[in-house]
């Protein structure tokens, strides 16, 4: 039986949610309500495609469309929002042996290539796959150019003392000398996410780094999300904001969105350990599985993350286009 590949219909969308609470690969940024959000501030149409063989779903994959001067490309997350991962997103294919499991990938797969191409004839195409995608062959063998990225994962599974003891001798000092009247962490909402939101977009252009997302998407992202939550977590010294990182909940994991910069305070803490392991400790309270420190391809700021003892994890970045339409990936914002 061939796999159906179609945009997701009303009643297709109704279970949207579920499927993605479904899939090794869903993400809080798959839900419909975040994707909904990521399409206003991208200034976008999404296509939130799906696959079904019969009446069983197989797959799904938003795809994001972006014309400008008469020229189409496809995006999954779109540009200029720094989401860490989307990508296509499978369901109902560990119970099948590799072969079939294979076969019914890439169908799915295959169907949604054909779509994107009948109905929307790219130009160029950028995708960024969620960490549990372990095959891009599919999108090699359509022409798309595969790099492999890397993140940094910490297992939450351990326990509290023995995550601490797998830190590095200057982490687990920090966070063990460090009075606890001294400081303050907690979770925020609205007026935190601000906080956070203005001393990244400083640090950035700081350095003549542009950063261009809306503190608009975050609120409403954190606002809309069905499911998952973004957690402005916070660092106060006399009651004065110090430093702070925005994580994104959902499911099993946490993640390091957003903040966690050099801080301008002048304080005698160790502001960001402080903050990553107070994010740390509420998943250990919550029964979570993973710390994910979203992105481990940057070599000055590695020396500090790997100091968590975590584990390197993959995901893909998945471009496609001629040489001369390369020069729009300037449009695709790296979350790293």
């Amino acid at each position: 039986m061939s796999i159906d590949v179609r945009v997701a219909t009303d009643d297709d969308l109704e279970r949207w949610n579920g499927y993605v609470a479904q899939s090794p690969q869903g993400t809080l940024c798959h839900e419909l309500e975040a994707l909904r959000v990521q399409a206003e501030h991208a200034d976008a149409k999404i296509h939130p495609l799906i696959g079904f063989k019969g009446q069983e779903p197989v797959g799904l994959f938003p795809v994001f469309e972006i014309a400008k001067q008469f020229v189409t490309t496809v995006f999954s997350p779109p540009p200029h929002l720094r989401v860490p991962y989307l990508g296509p997103a499978f369901l109902n294919m560990g119970k099948l042996k590799q072969r079939k499991r294979e076969r019914r990938r890439q169908r799915f797969m295959d169907g949604c290539f054909e779509w994107i191409e009948s109905e929307l004839n790219p130009k160029y195409g950028h995708i960024r796959t969620a960490t549990a995608f372990e095959d891009s062959r599919p999108f090699k063998w359509n022409a798309y150019d595969v790099t492999p990225e890397y993140t940094y994962a910490v297992d939450l599974t351990v326990g509290k003392e023995d995550l601490l003891m797998s830190f590095s001798s200057d982490a687990r000092s920090n966070i063990r000398n460090t009075d606890d009247d001294a400081y303050e962490v907690t979770v925020g909402g609205p007026e935190e996410i601000r906080l956070i939101h203005e001393q990244v977009k400083h640090r950035y252009e700081s350095q003549d780094i542009s950063f261009g997302v809306p503190v608009e998407f975050v609120l409403e992202l954190a606002d809309r999300t069905e499911n998952g939550h973004v957690r402005p977590y916070t660092l106060r010294v006399d009651g004065e904001f110090v430093g702070g990182i925005l994580a994104l909940e959902y499911d099993g994991t946490t993640g390091r969105w957003m903040g966690g910069v050099r801080t301008d305070a002048d304080v005698d803490v160790p502001t960001n350990d402080l903050l990553d392991w107070g994010i740390m400790n509420d998943g250990l309270e919550n029964g979570l599985e993973t710390y994910d420190l979203v992105g481990a391809d940057t070599r000055r700021i590695n020396r500090y993350k790997a100091k968590f003892n975590p584990d390197l994890e993959t995901y893909y970045s998945l471009e496609y286009g001629s040489w001369g339409m390369r020069t729009i990936a300037s449009l695709y914002d790296s979350v790293k």
